[in-house]
């Protein structure tokens, strides 16, 4: 085989390889649950505290009282947590 020849085969084979090389961002991905939850937990929470103050603090819960606020920010809360490992 001709150094030509020998060029041209790891040329191909790299091409081939390269071809099923994994890119190193794709293991890092969230998987496809985790933007939803994330804008899940943030939109409830803060309805959670809407409601609370729309209802005149009877709603959602009425034993809470003031808590209602705390729930509904600890509910946001956990959805902003999940913004710093959106990738």
């Amino acid at each position: 085989m001709s150094p030509s020849e020998k060029s041209v085969e790891k040329a191909s084979a790299a091409r081939r390889t390269k071809g099923r090389e994994r890119n190193p961002h794709d293991e890092q991905r969230n998987p496809a649950w985790f933007k939803p939850v994330m804008f899940g937990f943030m939109l409830f929470g803060f309805l959670w505290v809407i409601v609370y103050y729309i209802s005149a603090q009877t709603l959602p819960v009425a034993s809470l009282g003031p808590w209602n606020i705390v729930i509904g920010f600890g509910v946001m809360f956990v959805g902003f947590i999940m913004t710093t490992r959106w990738k």
